[in-house]
């Protein structure tokens, strides 16, 4: 698969779990979670400690979503971005943004 067909493969997924975004507002995860709101995108915030982002549920990890998602995207620093990588292979997520 080419890059730009990896990109149009992602982007066309519709509910994506968003890692990154924090409940202050000042991130660049904040940045790209109202841009994908923004953009009809069906979201699920994944932070460890806030309750909500951007006034929507969030979630505590990806283990913890309601249901399936199609994607992840990360921003979150990349010592920790291995992590979120290995949980979202564990639970099944198999297109990842980073």
């Amino acid at each position: 698969m080419t890059n730009q067909a990896a990109i149009n493969e992602f982007v066309s997924q519709k509910k994506l779990a968003v890692v990154g975004a924090s409940s202050k507002g000042h991130k660049f995860g904040n940045y790209a979670y109202k841009e994908l709101r923004a953009r009809g995108y069906c979201l699920f915030p994944v932070h460890p400690q806030a309750k909500e982002i951007e006034g929507d549920p969030s979630y505590p990890s990806l283990y913890s979503l309601p249901g399936p998602v199609d994607g992840v995207f990360i921003s979150v620093p990349p010592e920790q971005t291995e992590q979120v990588v290995r949980e979202a292979a564990l639970v099944g997520i198999k297109r990842v943004w980073m």
